[in-house]
Order: C-alpha cells, then sequence, then structure tokens
C-alpha cells in the first residue's frame, strides 16, 4: 500500500488538488488560483494514476479543459454562472448526462444518447460543475464490486490488488486516488456507503426524496462521495434542488446544508453491531466500530445496543424480487444482447427463470417488512451507529465478498435496510485495518433527519481529524 510520504516534497498539483472545495471555489474567487490551473493539475493527476485505479468511463480532458477556460473567463469578469462554477465534478455512468448513452455498467447496454440530464446532472450543470468524465459501475449497478462486461477492472487505491466496493466503483475509486474532491454515486442497498467505506470517504445516502433520481424506484438515492463531510455538503446544496420527474421528491425545502458540528450531548443512539442475518463482522471492524461508540460516549451521548433488524427471510425476499424483475428485462433481450451481460449477473438473474409469481411477489412484501421494521427500531433513539462492512477487504477481481451469485447480499445487511425504510444515512472512516485498509462507520438518522445525520458526521470527523494522508496508487 502507498501512502503520502510526509518528508517527501510535495508538487505543486498535490497542494492544489488536496484543497477541500469552497476552499477551490474561494481561490477561483480571489484570482489566486483558476478553473484552468486547477483542471490541469486534475488531468495530469489522472493520466499519471488512472491506468492503475481504473476509475473512470469517457475521460474527456480537452472538452474539461475548453470549459475550464470558459469559467476562467466568468470569474476573471466577475460573473460566474454558479457557486460550483469550474468546479470539476464526476458522475456515475448509470446517471444520465445529455448527449451520453446511459450504459449502467454493462456491454449488453442500449447505447441511444440521452435525451436529456438527470435531475442532479441538470442541477449541477446549472451551477457551473464541470463533467471531465463519467465514472465506473458494474452490470446494471448490481454489484458491490469494481466488476464490469463494459469497464476496465476499477481497483481500491489504498491497495490495488483490493476492491474499491460498489456498485459505485468508479466513484469511490476516483475519490480515494485524489481526482478531486466531489464525486456523485448511486445507492439502492449500500452502492454509496459500501465503496465509501472500504476506500476511507464520507459517502452519503439522504432520504428517499431528498435528492431527485430519474427513473426513480423504491431505495434508490444519488448522493457524494467525497474526502470531507463539508464537500458532501457543498454537493447537497445543489443536487437536493426539486425536480418534477421524480414522483418520489420531497417538498422544496430551504435547507441550511452549511451545517456546524453538532453535539450530541444527551442524544440516545442505538450501537448495532449485529445486522439480523448476512456475513458476520470481521473483529478488527467490531473493535472499530466500538471505539467510534465510545467517542459519542465520552461527548454526551447515551450509547444504546440494539439488535439487528435484518431476517433471512427479509433478505432472501429482497433477493428474489431482485433477481425476478432483472430477469424480467434480460428476458425482452436477443440472445446475442443477453450473452454479453457479465455472467455472475446473468447467473444471478436466471436464478428467477423458474421463480412463481407468488414468491416474487412476496419478495417485494419482504421489502415492506423492512421498512416497518426501520421505523421500530427509532422509536426512542435520535441515532443508530452501525458498521458499513462486515468485512475488511476483498480481491479486485471478485464479484463481491462472497463471489457466490447464490448468496450475492451477504455483505449489505448493514446498508439495505435504511434504503427500504428512506433513512439517511452516512459513511465516515473510524479506523484501519492492520493490512492497512479503510474502516467504515455508518451513522443513520430517522426518516428525513439529513441536516441532523450530516452534522453528526461532521462532529465525528472533528473528533478524528479525518484522513490526513490518502494513498498515491
Amino acid at each position: 500500500m502507498a501512502m503520502v510520504d510526509a518528508d517527501e516534497r510535495v508538487r505543486p498539483e498535490d497542494e492544489v488538488l488536496s484543497l477541500p472545495a469552497r476552499s477551490v471555489l474561494a481561490a477561483f474567487k480571489a484570482g489566486t488560483l483558476s478553473p484552468a490551473e486547477y483542471m490541469a493539475a486534475l488531468i495530469a493527476r489522472i493520466e499519471d494514476r488512472e491506468p492503475r485505479v481504473c476509475a473512470l468511463y469517457d475521460f474527456r480532458p480537452d472538452d474539461a479543459m475548453k470549459a475550464a477556460r470558459a469559467s476562467e473567463a466568468r470569474w476573471v469578469k466577475g460573473a460566474p454562472i454558479g457557486p460550483l462554477d469550474g468546479m470539476p465534478v464526476s458522475i456515475k455512468d448509470n446517471i444520465a448526462m445529455k448527449g451520453d448513452p446511459v450504459t449502467t455498467g454493462t456491454a449488453a447496454a442500449d447505447m441511444t444518447p440521452a435525451a436529456e440530464d438527470a435531475p442532479l446532472t441538470a442541477r449541477l450543470r446549472e451551477d457551473g460543475a464541470i463533467f471531465y468524465a463519467k465514472t465506473t459501475c458494474p452490470d446494471f449497478g448490481m454489484l458491490s464490486s469494481g466488476l464490469s462486461s463494459l469497464h476496465h477492472l476499477s481497483r481500491n487505491p489504498w491497495d490495488l490488488t483490493q476492491n474499491p466496493g460498489g456498485s459505485s466503483a468508479g466513484a469511490a475509486a476516483a475519490g480515494a486516488a485524489g481526482y478531486g474532491p466531489l464525486h456523485i454515486g448511486t445507492d439502492i442497498g449500500g452502492s454509496i456507503r459500501l465503496p465509501a467505506g472500504w476506500t476511507g470517504l464520507i459517502g452519503y445516502k439522504p432520504s428517499q426524496g431528498r435528492v431527485p433520481v430519474y427513473p426513480y424506484y423504491p431505495g434508490r438515492c444519488a448522493g457524494p462521495l467525497t474526502p470531507t463531510v463539508d464537500d458532501a455538503l457543498l454537493l447537497m446544496e445543489t443536487i437536493s434542488r426539486p425536480d418534477w420527474r421524480d414522483a418520489t421528491s420531497l417538498p422544496p425545502q430551504d435547507l441550511d446544508w452549511n451545517v456546524p458540528p453538532a453535539s450530541v450531548r444527551s442524544m440516545k443512539i442505538g450501537l448495532m453491531l449485529d445486522a439480523g442475518c448476512g456475513l458476520p463482522v470481521d473483529g478488527e471492524i467490531r473493535t472499530a466500530v466500538l471505539a467510534a461508540a465510545r467517542r459519542f460516549e465520552d461527548a454526551g451521548a447515551e450509547i444504546i445496543p440494539v439488535d439487528g433488524i435484518l431476517t433471512r427471510q427479509m433478505l432472501d425476499g429482497l433477493d428474489d424480487f431482485w433477481r425476478a424483475r432483472f430477469w424480467a428485462q434480460m428476458e425482452t433481450y436477443t440472445p446475442e444482447r443477453r450473452a454479453k451481460i457479465l455472467p455472475f449477473i446473468l447467473d444471478w438473474a436466471a436464478g428467477a427463470k423458474d421463480l412463481p409469481a407468488t414468491r416474487a411477489a412476496s419478495g417485494f412484501d419482504q421489502m415492506l417488512a423492512i421498512r416497518q421494521a426501520t421505523a421500530q427500531v427509532f422509536q426512542g433513539l435520535d441515532l443508530i451507529i452501525s458498521p458499513v462492512n462486515p468485512v475488511v477487504s476483498f480481491p479486485a477481481e471478485w464479484a463481491g465478498p462472497t463471489n457466490d451469485p447464490s448468496l450475492p447480499f451477504e455483505h449489505i445487511a448493514f446498508t439495505v435496510p435504511w434504503n427500504m425504510g428512506d433513512n439517511p444515512a452516512c459513511s465516515i472512516n473510524c479506523g484501519f485495518s492492520v493490512s492497512g485498509m479503510p474502516i467504515g462507520l455508518q451513522i443513520i438518522g430517522p426518516r428525513f433527519a439529513d441536516l441532523r445525520v450530516l452534522s453528526v458526521t461532521k462532529a465525528f470527523e472533528g473528533w478524528t481529524g479525518g484522513i490526513p494522508n490518502w494513498p498515491k496508487p
């Protein structure tokens, strides 16, 4: 594992690219750094590291530099088009960007260019962000891995033999590799938080509907993957603005996303160390999460042990329903097109070929049962903390921690309930394994308590100091 050596001479782009996003934007405004200078540093870093990390899809340096020069001219005139003018942002491959195909990580994709931006893409464009690349994801976004039939294999910058997690694999790999501070992922079972946990980033899954998405689906959210909480808050200011296309979106609210660190004194915080089913938690992760709980306790919170809420019936029912949903889609493909799908995903979905309709319907009912369990567990609690991932790491070439299509979701037992319950949930680093891999702490709130979750996460970041040295793959 390669780490930044404190004694190593810092190159100019290292200094520039280590700045949080608000500092970069302030430098643009002050004229001490131009968008073109920043973009040149970013491009140089990507060209140096990307052959090993493989986080990006459709990297477009020439277009990015052209946009950065246009932004520079606007800043010189004192007329930026929005609060993010000139700031590079990466977008996950399954989020629509007008004029580009939405491949969802699979070679079987319909390559028709998108007719319009997705809601958050539109908001970012309105605020002046520069889209320099899309980031990789596995086929249909259905793996906690960087494995894809279309993209190069994304790797974890902390150890290139290991997996960054997924399905926001490229976003997490890009964030940990230092490709600027602002990255966007999606999450329907943990696809932001899981890779954030394995790469040390802040990974935020907002309350359902807080960030409009299209197409929407139960549990599907979009949110930031960033080095710091403040970077995530900056993105939330933009991407949480309303869009009529998401019929699940929350009513527009004038929320102040520039929140200070919260006091946790007198808060009742549940500590969940067992998800209820799925993979057992590695000892190093359990130790790190217990140490995090003691930090909350030292700050005045009451820590209350709570049982896991996910049952075997719930997790298997979710598996049944999602298999049936994807097999229904794959059945419409020609045999030639279907053969292009990643074999792991095809084998997983094909398990629904002979699935009785009653069992698929029962699986949907289990999604509702999970939702009810999330509401019940929060009675009398302000927050819940838990591990993000049950395992420290797994090989880059694997489709997931089990690498078994018959057991695809054993590792999402701590994350998927909060998608079904619409809860805001955030991953933040709480330590490292003896092998040098990051360990994620999950901070979960009741529905709609987004500002509470992020302000408490910001407090925890202040207690630990965050990650001072990121990897140099």
